[in-house]
């Protein structure tokens, strides 16, 4: 517990998330009064890319999907941001437009924090400058591995392996066995590997068919994570 003043306790600000592990209690806590929590359904737009930047975002419940588009209407997925995760960090910091599209796929609880108040907050609290650096490190980390899943993986299956593990990593995984709510379409699936959705379609049953996954309603489990693991690295 922490002691207010006129003697009266309150207990520590906690939250969920990296970003938020490393900030001091008071960083925390200013962190905090900053944000502006709405909810939304799913399917909202939070912003689009090339947008001009006005704010950051952190997602407190619910998901969000963060992706890009192409002049022709094609769509590819990034990734799927979820409790405690920011969404706009770079461009909040640089001052760009938004460099992606974010999209709420559940009814979703999501904290606004104006740019300026933002930045404000950096200059009290520098030493939040090393979470800004390890998250968008942690950004960069994901872009890297989405790229090797489209550009080394050389099959359909192979890009699907791979998704699937990541996802699960971020579910409820034990040393065998991973599970993971799985709230897209096939044809949403397919604009995170660059591939159809007849092919995920075909791909999904296929992996069904070897019990290398089995659904449960909105719930698909990996029963072996080594036997998908051998399709991820062909």
């Amino acid at each position: 517990m922490e002691l207010m003043r006129g003697g009266n306790y309150r207990s520590p600000v906690k939250r969920a998330g990296e970003f938020f592990s490393n900030l001091s209690a008071p960083a925390l806590e200013d962190f905090c009064l900053m944000e502006h929590p709405s909810s939304y359904e799913p399917n909202v737009v939070l912003f689009i890319e090339g947008e001009p930047v006005r704010a950051l975002f952190v997602v407190l419940e619910g998901q969000v999907r963060l992706s890009i588009s192409s002049s022709e209407g094609k769509h590819l997925s990034l990734r799927i941001a979820r409790e405690g995760d920011i969404i706009g960090l770079s461009s909040t910091l640089s001052g760009a437009p938004y460099e992606m599209n974010a999209e709420t796929l559940y009814p979703t609880k999501v904290a606004r924090i104006e740019r300026r108040e933002f930045l404000k907050f950096l200059a009290q609290h520098p030493d939040a400058y090393q979470s800004v650096t390890d998250e968008l490190g942690r950004h960069m980390a994901i872009a890297y591995s989405q790229l090797r899943t489209l550009g080394l993986s050389s099959s359909a299956p192979e890009k699907l392996a791979r998704l699937l593990l990541e996802w699960s990593d971020r579910g409820q995984p034990t040393e065998s066995e991973g599970r993971l709510r799985f709230p897209l379409t096939h044809e949403e699936i397919g604009e995170f590997i660059g591939t159809s959705r007849e092919t995920v379609t075909r791909t999904l049953s296929h992996f069904k068919n070897r019990r290398l996954v089995a659904f449960q309603g909105s719930m698909m489990t990996i029963p072996s994570r080594a036997a998908l693991a051998e399709y991820a690295h062909g």
